[in-house]
């Protein structure tokens, strides 16, 4: 294929709202990919016109190379590069071999109708993912989009608002944006009624707390009365300092060993919408709450696996290579360190706790070969001791934390 594939963004205001560019990129081309939608949003040509099949993805290899010898032009909703499929054939193509003609984004349109600053609203897109994913993103006096699945998500969002202690804010939700038959429908989470609308919509939130919620932040450190379960976890301060010293950033994966109620894990995702992590736990009962805990606090993709380290195996290629460790079970299982090190790249980060006796001399011991950090924390919280207050200390707990410069070592 010499020609680059063409890839126009298209609004819903069609033919109309296209630039020059953009219609001769279409008037040009052999084939025109697209849903039927976008498809019906152009006037007629010689062009073959193939509807896109379900699943998508899958498809796409075979599509290209069926038409390898023609000039493609593939339509896409709004701006292709945002959560749109310029983003997935350029993954698929390379962006040498992907020519994209852009149109205003729904978040930009969306934006411009409600007055507010594009560059300072997130938006959190639901189109493929369970609404439980808008958690973390919400917080009192908060703006934010929302890129819905179809005309059931604005009631989906407002029932989990009101849920979650959110029942004040203010929704807006924008149908066909730019299109003739624009709409608009206003109202609150806790009293929404609306009848579902436009399809393609896009939905503005403009976050209120109700008295007395929670408040739940992207900072590690979420109060333990968030999870549920049996008590095995690692517990608000010592969860902090351990996600302080895994140091998350955007885009980086964590491998949770020994998961427990999932928090570590659970709160690593939470950090940035990119964060990955996978958890592993051999009980079952325990990886059912890790999943449960997972979907309450807004990160319902976070995988379980089982018995670490045979478990190590089933993990799929795309989460093999972990840019971080974090094991906070199992500490003097015959060969899980060692398990634990060979899967970890270079330049990523370890970080063991041990509350007992046996696995704080094993964490010495990988400290005095490997160097590192090594710590010990102590927790006392106040608590009631008949009309006074007394400090009630909780386990100390040892940490060791390392980066591996190597191979063989660590420093």
């Amino acid at each position: 294929m010499t020609d680059p594939i063409v890839v126009v963004g298209i609004g819903a205001d069609g033919w109309d709202g296209l630039s020059a560019s953009a219609r001769r990129a279409i008037e040009g081309a052999d084939v025109v990919m697209g849903s039927g939608r976008q498809l019906a949003l152009i006037p007629e040509s010689p062009a073959l016109r193939v509807d896109w099949p379900s699943p998508l993805v899958p498809a796409l290899p075979g599509l290209f190379e069926q038409h390898h010898d023609r000039r493609v032009c593939v339509l896409a909703s709004g701006d292709p590069m945002f959560h749109g499929i310029g983003v997935t054939l350029v993954d698929l193509l390379g962006a040498e071999r992907v020519r994209v003609i852009s149109h205003p984004s729904s978040a930009t349109l969306a934006c411009a109708r409600l007055g507010w600053a594009a560059h300072e609203t997130p938006v959190v897109s639901l189109v493929n993912r369970p609404v439980d994913t808008l958690l973390p993103a919400l917080g009192d006096h908060t703006r934010l989009l929302v890129l819905s699945r179809d005309e059931h998500t604005p009631a989906a969002a407002a029932e989990l608002l009101t849920k979650h202690g959110f029942g004040l804010s203010r929704l807006t939700v924008l149908g066909e944006l730019g299109g003739p038959d624009e709409s608009r429908l206003d109202g609150t989470a806790s009293a929404w009624s609306h009848e579902p609308g436009a399809r393609l919509n896009v939905v503005a939130i403009d976050c209120r707390a109700d008295s007395g919620t929670l408040r739940l932040t992207r900072m590690p450190g979420l109060p333990d009365v968030v999870f549920t379960g049996d008590g095995q976890m690692t517990k608000h301060e010592i969860r902090a300092l351990t996600l302080c010293a895994l140091a998350p950033a955007a885009g980086e994966l964590l491998w949770d060993v020994g998961g427990g109620s999932g928090t570590v894990a659970i709160e690593w995702m939470r950090t940035h919408p990119l964060c990955r992590a996978v958890t592993f736990e051999r009980s079952a009962a325990r990886a059912d709450q890790i999943e449960s805990n997972a979907s309450a606090l807004g990160v319902p993709s976070l995988p379980v696996f089982g018995d670490a380290p045979a478990a190590f195996e089933d993990v799929p290629p795309e989460l093999s290579t972990p840019d971080a460790i974090f094991v906070g079970g199992g500490v003097t299982q015959d060969g899980l360190l060692e398990e634990c090190w060979s899967r970890l790249r270079l330049g990523g980060r370890m970080v063991a706790n041990a509350v007992t006796a046996e696995s704080e001399a094993l964490l010495l011991q990988w400290f005095s070969k490997c160097g590192g950090q090594l710590r010990k924390f102590q927790v006392y919280r106040g608590e009631p001791l008949g009309g006074f207050t007394a400090w009630r200390p909780q386990l100390p707990v040892a940490q060791w934390s390392v980066t591996k410069q190597s191979k063989g070592d660590a420093a």
